[in-house]
């Protein structure tokens, strides 16, 4: 908790709230997040503070764990869970006041693959790092990310696949790319159980996440660097 003393009536200044936002998160405590959410917008904080201090810092925090092995998969599935519920509660204030954010990533399970559960906690952890996200969910054709691709002009392409059978899809996608001239336009990035780190390189991926937290990380270095 933060060291900002309560007000005189005893309730929780405005950055302690935003503070026991965060650490609700990291804790996995759905009912508290919710609770101190809307006391945070009662004691005047914007949605865009709960937003940054709140679910991106929370969201941070959890990562480092599960890259220190204090969290596993199931806590990560929550937190972001968690930051989603938070969102919701906000989308009435956020209205009229779009939150500038930090790059554009569409995203997707490829062609023949119908797991999208890694998918969506990187989906998840890129919003609350400030992205918009434009999720192609999963079985995803490279005609479908070539078109999105015209249509949003993200910043990167993240691609996931669990099967070694529907890995191929990602070089097809890639390729589909290099075809209608967008190839040089995005950064590529992929991940899933059956991918590797010499695998993304041999078909020509620029980036390979191992986990969410990785993944996460290399599209906010490349984004950090436009």
């Amino acid at each position: 908790m933060s060291d900002i003393p309560s007000n005189e009536d005893g309730e929780m200044s405005k950055e302690e709230l935003l503070n026991a936002i965060r650490d609700s998160i990291v804790n996995l405590d759905f009912d508290k997040s919710k609770e101190y959410t809307l006391k945070a917008l009662e004691a005047g904080a914007t949605p865009q503070e709960i937003i940054l201090k709140s679910i991106a810092q929370g969201m941070e925090i959890v990562g480092k764990k599960f890259e220190e092995s204090e969290y596993f998969l199931s806590e990560l599935i929550v937190a972001g869970e968690i930051g989603k519920e938070i969102t919701k509660i906000l989308e009435p204030y956020l209205k009229g006041a779009e939150m500038k954010k930090i790059g554009k990533v569409v995203i997707g399970t490829v062609r023949g693959d119908l797991h999208d559960i890694g998918k969506n906690i990187v989906a998840m952890m890129l919003e609350a790092a400030e992205f918009k996200v434009i999720d192609l969910g999963a079985d995803v054709p490279p005609e479908r990310f070539v078109e999105a691709v015209k249509s949003e002009n993200p910043d990167i392409v993240g691609m996931s696949a669990l099967l070694t059978v529907t890995m191929v899809e990602m070089k097809n996608v890639i390729e589909a790319l290099k075809e209608a001239g967008l190839r040089d336009k995005v950064k590529v990035i992929i991940g899933g159980a059956a991918v590797t780190e010499d695998y993304a390189k041999n078909i020509g991926a620029d980036g390979y996440g191992a986990n969410a937290v990785e993944g996460v990380r290399i599209c906010k270095q490349w984004v950090s660097q436009k």
